[in-house]
């Protein structure tokens, strides 16, 4: 049997774990053998999602945290070593946006509310480089160790209105390869960091920016649909088997890269 692509039996940290996307991902990979460590905010979620993933045969565990608290996750590494007594994998897919940091049809960055920037910014970037600052630690240790940094296609270019989210997400993106070379220069080769930059996926966070309230697709909607080749929306499915290759073997090589799950709407051009 080929085990290059095997996650089975890897312990696997996720912020977000019982996110939109999140729930997928750690019943994808559960179900591949992973013991998955769900960390969360919604302790009612996070809870249900672990026990749902228990009573399909998988292994879970859910730890409730806050990702801009450095001493809850502290906490939640000593819980997470207490229980496994390792690490192999980081997903950091905790964020989001928020209206504040937005600029509708009918507003202009003069409108931008910065307090609501700042704290995307804050979500999106300082919630991956705490938990990547306090988990990082137990790879260092082990010399071994793979994190999937969740970016975003608004980072690779500036898309209409999501402003503080775009500009988060590059953050994101140019952390990935900074902490790429960190962590592979002085800890060895058995530490790898990438990220993940996901397209157009429609969810309930971005549902009533995508649908009209009969449910069909507003005009910014057939907009990206018309410029991404593939002509669909993204389904949470769509990442799961990249996310497990980058957290396999299969990619011992590979650190610093932005995978891009978009449908080729990065590619387009007329």
């Amino acid at each position: 049997m080929n085990e290059l692509f095997s996650v089975k039996d890897k312990v696997v940290v996720m912020t977000g774990g019982a996110g939109i996307l999140g729930r997928g991902i750690s019943a994808y990979l559960a179900k591949e053998g992973a013991k998955i460590v769900i960390l969360d905010r919604d302790e009612q979620a996070g809870t249900k999602l672990a026990d749902s993933i228990k009573a399909d045969g998988g292994e879970a565990t859910f730890f409730p945290t806050d990702v801009l608290d450095k001493a809850a996750l502290e906490q939640n590494r000593t819980d997470i070593l207490s229980t496994y007594g390792r690490i192999d994998a980081l997903l950091n897919a905790a964020g989001g946006n928020m209206a504040g940091a937005t600029i509708p049809p009918d507003k202009t960055i003069f409108d931008l509310q910065v307090d609501a920037f700042r704290r995307v910014v804050e979500l999106n970037l300082f919630g991956t480089v705490l938990p990547t600052m306090v988990f990082a630690q137990v790879m260092a240790a082990q010399k071994q160790g793979c994190i999937v940094n969740f970016s975003s296609e608004s980072s690779l270019r500036p898309l209409t209105r999501v402003v503080g989210y775009g500009t988060a997400k590059a953050a994101v993106s140019n952390f990935t390869k900074y902490m790429a070379a960190e962590l592979s220069m002085k800890f060895g080769e058995g530490l790898r960091v990438n990220a993940i930059a996901p397209g157009f996926f429609l969810t309930e966070q971005n549902r009533t920016l995508l649908t009209n309230p009969d449910g069909s697709l507003t005009d910014r909607s057939h907009t990206i649909l018309a410029h991404t080749p593939f002509g669909r929306f993204g389904v949470p499915e769509d990442l799961y088997g990249t996310i497990q290759y980058l957290i396999s073997d299969a990619s011992k090589f590979v650190t610093g890269t932005v995978a891009v799950i978009d449908g080729g709407f990065d590619a387009f051009s007329i």
